[in-house]
């Protein structure tokens, strides 16, 4: 009977599969073929549901039992080395939460913004392309490789399957990278909370929540849909409750500048770094998430609601590298200045460091990797939105540094008028002083949200709260990435310390663990402080650093993923991985090459370090030479950390490509560094 159902209903279910796949293409054909007329942003969302709903549905399915084979009465490293810090059996959904909240840092909400300029159809192809062949198939095989390997670090399992040599290479441009990645979250943070106590008292009051909740999820038997309710109230308190500090003493001493912020959100990374996971890291991100899914539907409700149009043309004349946000032609600077959102390698950091030690079974990496992924793909597709919404010249005045009327008059002069009294009644209607030069990418993408909010009410008086809110649910958005990105930090270096005396390297060693803690927070703080102090923003200089080196990170996790299949005899699957690492490849060095030789100033390291010095050589007043002279310091260093990546990571893959030679020719012998197979069935008996 049940054979017979099935066989009846096939068709309609091949029919309506059949239809969201035509609606996904039909949408993408009416914003492919728009040319300055009016269309909606509508046609957007619905071509990004119809990619998430088929990518998770079919291709994810495929993934997970054809190329990976998972094996869900297999115990995981959270069953098998339980130790109550580091090594936690958590929920699923928890799971997805810490990894989610994790994994969606800036690069789905700034990147996509700052991508905008090329218009709206090359960042929303990438982002819809990326995620599904690239980042989903880059986070799905990493944590797979790491789960299978007692929750080992990317440098680790790099060491051990591809040999020592690239091994210690990965380790140490893992870390390096880190050190780059976090600055830049950290960078982003500083600049949403400076001067808003709002902000940083919602973000504070979020931590006492978490640990609240933390210890009931470990120590009662509490119903984690109880304990989840707990959180939401305790969260929706803190954003409502912020504004009420106007006016106190509360709300003097919530009123830092970026520098006093710096130093703060460098002790909280420290704490994170060393708190047992179930205590701080793992409910804080969790909670985090209910705020990012839930605003980011509201987005989605917000858009079906109001259908707003495209203001951004598909296409704008920048795409050959002109624009004024920052230099750089569409290929290949769209595809590293929209990380997070299509394919990232911070994420393998995430699916190697913290995510498998606290996984239950092999089967919930379908949805924490791949469903978590594909739902970022969504975030970054909403950004992307926010910002194609406004107005073309307010975006870029935004997005422009300097006077008021010197950067509307450029942005005019660009074919997108904008005037000063215009961009003045924004920053009033916001409740901010101004809204020029507010770089970084967060502003624009809270005053898109706040219009597209304010507007399904109807009334113009709620868009400073909205936009407030927005600021303060990115800066939540993106510090728990901080949090779980330190963490993992501290993994890398140990693993680095292990190797010149091996108690440091041990997990469990207190010594250990405080030490790597505190040399891996102020390596990235030395990189967020010189952020804060530059004159430029700080944005301008580390955001191209964060995208290639961030891409460069994903191309050494793609070698491993691709070495671990020939390993297994999947030789049919190998390109799944290969595909994104050779695209990726060739988007990183040509990106890495062009920062550091480009003849453009804008665009350039060295040929912008020529233009410094010479600016230094010809005098000027002593406010100018420190500026300058910073600034020349900054491009040498961004050069000789550009360089040294792309040198690194070409070094591993070449090492990864002569082993994979060697095993299809037959003069080596696959050796698998799994662990030990053990049944989940047994350590549930023998507890």
């Amino acid at each position: 009977m049940s054979a017979a159902i099935s066989s009846k209903f096939k068709p309609l279910r091949i029919a309506g599969w059949g239809a969201v796949v035509l609606l996904g293409a039909g949408s993408l054909g009416v914003l492919a073929v728009s040319r300055g007329e009016p269309v909606s942003a509508l046609w957007m969302v619905v071509a990004s549901v119809c990619v998430f709903t088929i990518a998770y549905r079919f291709h994810s399915a495929w993934l997970m039992a054809k190329v990976l084979t998972l094996d869900e009465l297999r115990a995981t490293p959270a069953v098998v080395k339980e130790d109550g810090k580091d090594f936690v059996k958590t929920n699923k959904w928890v799971v997805f939460g810490h990894h989610f909240a994790a994994i969606a840092g800036p690069g789905p909400l700034v990147g996509p913004v700052l991508a905008a300029q090329f218009g709206f159809l090359p960042g929303l192809l990438w982002i819809l392309v990326g995620a599904t062949l690239g980042g989903a198939v880059h986070d799905s095989i990493v944590l797979f490789c790491s789960t299978r390997r007692g929750g080992k670090s990317l440098g680790q399992m790099v060491r051990e399957e591809v040999g020592p040599f690239a091994g210690v290479l990965a380790l140490i441009s893992t870390a390096a990278i880190m050190v780059i990645i976090l600055a830049v979250l950290a960078l982003v943070v500083v600049r949403a909370l400076a001067e808003s106590p709002w902000g940083l008292f919602t973000i504070l009051a979020t931590i006492p929540v978490a640990m609240i909740m933390g210890s009931a999820m470990r120590f009662t038997k509490i119903h984690i849909a109880a304990i989840s309710v707990f959180g939401v109230v305790g969260l929706l308190l803190a954003v409502v409750g912020g504004q009420w500090i106007h006016g106190t003493a509360l709300e003097r001493w919530l009123t830092l500048d970026g520098r006093t912020l710096a130093v703060g959100l460098m002790g909280y990374g420290l704490l994170a770094s060393v708190l047992p996971v179930w205590l701080l890291l793992a409910p804080r991100d969790y909670l985090s998430t209910f705020m990012k899914i839930g605003a980011v539907a509201m987005l989605g409700i917000a858009i079906i609601v109001l259908a707003p149009m495209l203001k951004m043309p598909a296409v704008t004349q920048f795409i050959d590298g002109t624009g004024p946000v920052f230099a750089g032609a569409v290929f290949p600077f769209c595809f590293i200045t929209i990380a997070c959102a299509a394919i990232s390698g911070f994420h393998a950091i995430i699916s190697s460091g913290t995510t498998p030690k606290i996984i239950a079974k092999e089967s919930d990496i379908r949805v924490i990797a791949y469903g978590g992924m594909v739902t970022e793909m969504l975030v970054g597709v909403m950004a992307l939105i926010a910002a194609c919404v406004m107005e073309p010249g307010e975006y870029f005045a935004i997005n422009m540094r300097g006077e008021a009327a010197a950067v509307t008059a450029q942005v005019t002069q660009l074919g997108f008028p904008v005037t000063v009294a215009q961009m003045d009644t924004l920053a009033a209607d916001v409740g901010e002083k101004t809204m020029i030069g507010r770089t970084g990418g967060a502003p624009t993408f809270a005053v898109g949200m706040a219009h597209m909010f304010a507007g399904v009410l109807g009334s113009k008086a709620a868009l400073a709260l909205w936009y407030h809110f927005a600021i303060m649910f990115e800066a939540l958005f993106i510090l728990t990435t901080i949090d779980a990105g330190t963490r993992v930090g501290r993994f890398l270096m140990q693993d680095l310390l292990g190797l010149a005396w091996k108690p440091l390297g041990r997990t469990d060693s207190t010594l250990g663990n405080w030490s790597a803690s505190i040399l891996f927070v102020a390596l990235w703080g030395y990189f967020l402080y010189q952020g804060v102090i530059d004159p430029f923003g700080g944005i301008n200089s580390l955001w191209p650093i964060f995208g290639v080196a961030n891409q460069l990170l994903a191309v050494i996790a793609l070698s491993l993923g691709t070495t671990v299949l020939l390993k297994m005899g999947r030789q049919r699957y190998l390109w799944v991985p290969l595909l994104p690492l050779v695209w990726l490849l060739a988007v990183t060095m040509t990106a890495g090459w062009q920062k550091i030789f480009s003849a453009d100033p804008r665009l350039g390291f060295l040929s912008a370090a020529t233009k410094y010095r010479d600016q230094i050589a010809g005098g000027g007043t002593a406010e100018q030479l420190s500026q300058w002279q910073h600034l020349l310091t900054s491009q040498y260093v961004n050069c000789a950390v550009t360089g040294a990546f792309l040198v690194l990571v070409l070094l591993i893959v070449l090492t990864s490509a002569r082993g994979w030679l060697r095993i299809f020719s037959g003069r080596s012998v696959p050796a698998l560094h799994e662990d030990s197979y053990v049944p989940l069935a047994s350590v549930k008996s023998s507890n």
